[in-house]
């Protein structure tokens, strides 16, 4: 169990996971591309909705910008399909159902709510640059302006 985030100038772990609608997705698929990877807690939840929302708004800019962008939870594909369907987001979304990518980023461990505790994901925003490397990190995500804030590092590569 982690719980702190990969550091910048780590190369970012790889991962071959399955995604809403379509095939596997790798890491390597983007070789030589900056990478947007967002860790989000749960699809279908306020603020989970809001931010892959606000990254779909910003879908043709960072696809400007020559960056990909791939947001990430434990939910299993078919909620992410009905999380992308009914939102109709354009980012390709992976279910890492076994947490294994999540614990490799160190986004995945214990969690407090409610006076619960409880395993979950912590809101992670990873930006890996063209040679496979952590650019830069946002841990603990605040949502609102998040996507932009992203889109300006992007940018700055």
């Amino acid at each position: 169990m982690a719980d702190v985030p990969l550091e910048t100038g780590v190369k970012a772990p790889e991962f071959t996971l399955p995604r809403d609608g379509g095939a596997p997705v790798s890491l390597s698929d983007y070789a030589g591309k900056p990478v947007v990877l967002f860790f989000y807690p749960k699809a279908s939840t306020p603020g989970c909705t809001t931010e892959a929302l606000d990254f779909t708004r910003l879908m043709p800019d960072f696809a400007a910008a020559g960056a990909a962008v791939l947001g990430m939870s434990k939910d299993s594909v078919k909620r992410q399909e009905n999380f992308a369907a009914k939102q109709e987001l354009s980012i390709p979304l992976l279910s890492d159902a076994e947490t294994a990518i999540c614990e490799a980023y160190g986004v995945w461990g214990e969690k407090k709510m409610y006076g619960k505790t409880f395993e979950g994901i912590f809101r992670t925003t990873f930006l890996i640059g063209p040679d496979g490397d952590i650019a830069r990190v946002w841990p603990n995500v605040k949502v609102k302006g998040h996507a932009d804030e992203v889109l300006e590092a992007v940018r700055a590569l």
